[in-house]
């Protein structure tokens, strides 16, 4: 089993900036590729980044250039870089895991998420 536990979630105003931070812990060995989605209030979730073992990303089309996802390997450790942060950012923000044993590209560990508020 792999947990997964976000922090670095807050209120922020409007053109600011947080980063989130994934920490994994447990049987990490077998963990691929890492994401973070969120859940906006009153709508699904959604993929907000995603990285690969060897570093490669996938982005939201709508966020690519003001979010960056990276990882530390060592440290098992994956970031989430948001800048210039909008009130359409609120959202609770959910790590993700992807395992070799599991299905290909759907997320076999979910974290408990952190909330994100960005004020006007």
């Amino acid at each position: 089993q792999v947990r997964l536990t976000e922090s670095g979630g807050g209120l922020v105003q409007a053109g600011g900036s947080l980063r989130l931070s994934c920490a994994a812990s447990g049987s990490t060995a077998t963990v691929t590729t890492i994401g973070w989605f969120r859940s906006p209030p009153g709508k699904s979730r959604e993929l907000v980044a995603k990285i690969d073992q060897d570093g490669s990303t996938t982005y939201s089309d709508s966020l690519k250039g003001r979010f960056t996802i990276s990882r530390d390997n060592a440290k098992n450790m994956v970031y989430l870089q948001m800048n210039n942060l909008k009130p359409e950012d609120t959202a609770r923000y959910y790590c993700s895991a992807d395992d070799v044993r599991g299905v290909l590209g759907f997320p076999s560990y979910w974290g408990q998420g952190t909330t994100v508020t960005v004020s006007s």
